[in-house]
């Protein structure tokens, strides 16, 4: 019977390039930034890696969809190399694939490492081509901003919030993240902004405003796991483990038939549910210190919030306003200043987040650390549309937390 992984899994190393419009460097440059990082923090050689999974979404980046250009770019000792994509959970899917492999066994030191380079691409955000399709055209019925502005008009009809109040809340969190994402020097938007810009900001797709969506960034993000035993005896002390990482795929109820009314998202309440009994988390209000979540949208961080069960059916308003999710609240949400300031570069944002968590918890997160190192993180990561979607819950701690 399963066991699930809690703390059969700890990070070993982490490393994250410089988010941002990285014009003179291509995917392999961030790559190696990366995993640089990443392997001088884990104080093992290049050699000692088993195997690897490497994520990236957008396949016109490299030749042929493999792991070739992740083999060739760190010049790995010629061991299996995985490459995966999983919409905007790519990161998050190496990571799992990583994990999953120390913890049965299959491996001692396994690495995952995401990257994306979508300023190259001409990428906006917007209606993108069908990639080789019957019909190769423009999806010219559906975007990003719209579907998700759909989400909040379904959530603001079932909960009867009044417009106003939707964008007052949708402007708090822009806010906070900007405000956090200003003290980070590897975020691409370091700016803070107020009130009044958020709300006069233009249009994209209402009621969602320039200020309530993700930017478009280059950027990777990587982690070598192993066992706790083998981290021991390297003499790591303070180990970061995993206590948990489900996902959950969405299968047509959303889009095929009306039992779903659009509110919210049924993949993060499935993952969610999953990644707490695997990690015995049964009131995470309580039990959880830090969260970062995908906010390719305002109203994206907002519905999570009830669809993780930290803020009950209906309060994500209140708890927002009120300032539960600020960097000095409760629990702190996109502490690092999350896709707002770091834009979106698929392949590698879900481990970009892990990268926040696994700092914050060693006290290494510079200027924006919590004065209380969290013992126990969660990050979500969620790709597609409301109706059609991919959503990961990872959740990390302390050993022995």
């Amino acid at each position: 019977m399963a066991t699930g992984i809690k703390d059969k899994v700890a990070i070993l190393g982490m490393g994250c390039a410089k988010f941002g419009e990285r014009w003179n460097d291509n995917a392999e440059d961030l790559m190696v930034e990366a995993f640089i990082e990443a392997l001088e923090d884990s104080g093992i050689e290049k050699n000692d890696i088993q195997a690897a999974w490497f994520s990236t979404a957008i396949e016109e980046q490299h030749v042929g969809k493999s792991g070739v250009p992740l083999a060739m770019a760190l010049r790995l000792p010629f061991i299996p190399v995985t490459r995966v994509e999983n919409y905007c959970a790519s990161g998050s899917e190496a990571f799992r694939g990583a994990v999953y492999a120390v913890a049965s066994g299959a491996c001692d030191i396994a690495l995952a490492l995401g990257v994306e380079k979508l300023k190259d691409t001409g990428y906006g955000g917007l209606p993108q081509r069908s990639r080789g399709a019957v019909n190769d055209m423009f999806w010219a019925n559906t975007s990003a901003p719209g579907n998700f502005a759909q989400l909040a008009a379904a959530y603001g009809a079932k909960h009867n919030v009044s417009r106003e109040d939707m964008k007052k809340a949708m402007a708090h969190i822009s806010i906070k993240s900007h405000d956090n994402g200003s003290k980070n020097p590897k975020a691409h938007l370091r700016n803070k902004i107020d009130e009044d810009k958020v709300m006069n900001a233009p249009m994209i797709a209402e009621p969602l405003g320039l200020f309530d969506c993700c930017g478009v960034s280059d950027g990777a993000a990587c982690a070598i796991v192993t066992t706790p035993e083998i981290a021991r005896s390297m003499g790591k002390k303070d180990l970061v483990t995993v206590k948990a990482l489900q996902l959950s795929v969405s299968n047509g109820t959303e889009a095929q038939h009306n039992s779903w009314d659009g509110s919210h998202f049924i993949t993060t309440r499935t993952a969610a549910k999953r990644a707490y009994e695997e990690a015995g988390i049964d009131k995470p209000r309580e039990q959880v210190s830090l969260i970062e979540v995908h906010d390719c949208f305002s109203v994206t961080e907002l519905v999570t919030m009830e669809d993780l069960h930290i803020s009950a059916e209906g309060t994500a308003i209140q708890d927002v306003m009120n300032g539960f999710y600020d960097a000095d609240g409760e629990i702190p949400c996109q502490i690092d200043g999350g896709l707002k300031c770091f834009g979106h570069p698929i392949g590698a944002s879900g481990l970009r987040m892990i990268y926040e968590m696994y700092l914050q918890m060693l006290g290494r997160a510079g200027e924006r650390q919590r004065s209380e190192p969290p013992v126990v993180g969660l990050t979500h990561n969620l790709g597609g549309f409301p109706h059609q979607n991919v959503c990961s819950v990872c959740i990390v701690g302390m050993d022995g937390a």
